[in-house]
C-alpha cells in the first residue's frame, strides 16, 4: 500500500483568521483547502479542519505522570529532532505553556518529552518527542 492512513480532525475555532495564523505561521503546519467558514492544515502530516464556531469544553482532569491535562486535547507525537526546535520556536513565540517543555519517564519505558499549550481558540494541544518510535509504545 503507498497511501499510508492519516488521521483527520475537525474543531471549531472562534476566531479563523487569529487560528490559521498560528498554526501556519507559529506551529508551522502546511495550510491546505479553505473556505469563508473552515480552512485545512497538515497537522504534523494529519489532516485537521478548523471550523469557525464554539471550540469544545475542556477541563483538566487527565492525570499522567505528576501532571494533571486538559482533556480532551489532540496532539502529535514528534521525533526529537524536529520536537527540540518547535519548542524553541514556541518559547521564543512567547506562546504560553499549561505544561511548558519537560521530560516525563525519565530513564523509563516510553521516556518522553512533552509541552502542552493552547491555541488562540483554547483549544489543547500536545506534542511530544520520543528518541525512537519504538519508545512511544515501550511499557
Amino acid at each position: 500500500m503507498t497511501f499510508k492512513p492519516l488521521f483527520h480532525l475537525a474543531y471549531h475555532v472562534d476566531d479563523l483568521d487569529q487560528a490559521a495564523d498560528f498554526y501556519e505561521r507559529v506551529l508551522g503546519c502546511s495550510r491546505g483547502r479553505s473556505t469563508e467558514s473552515w480552512v485545512d492544515f497538515s497537522f504534523f502530516g494529519h489532516q485537521i479542519s478548523l471550523h469557525r464556531g464554539a471550540p469544545f469544553a475542556t477541563d483538566t482532569t487527565g492525570k499522567v505522570g505528576d501532571h494533571m491535562v486538559p482533556m480532551p486535547h489532540l496532539g502529535a507525537v514528534l521525533p526529537l529532532e524536529l520536537w527540540r526546535p518547535l519548542a524553541d520556536r514556541l518559547t521564543e513565540e512567547g506562546v504560553e505553556f499549561v505544561i511548558p517543555p519537560t521530560v516525563r519517564f525519565e530513564g523509563q519505558p516510553g521516556e518522553q518529552w512533552t509541552m502542552f499549550f493552547r491555541d488562540p481558540a483554547g483549544n489543547p494541544i500536545e506534542l511530544k518527542g520520543f528518541a525512537s518510535e519504538d519508545a512511544v509504545w515501550a511499557s
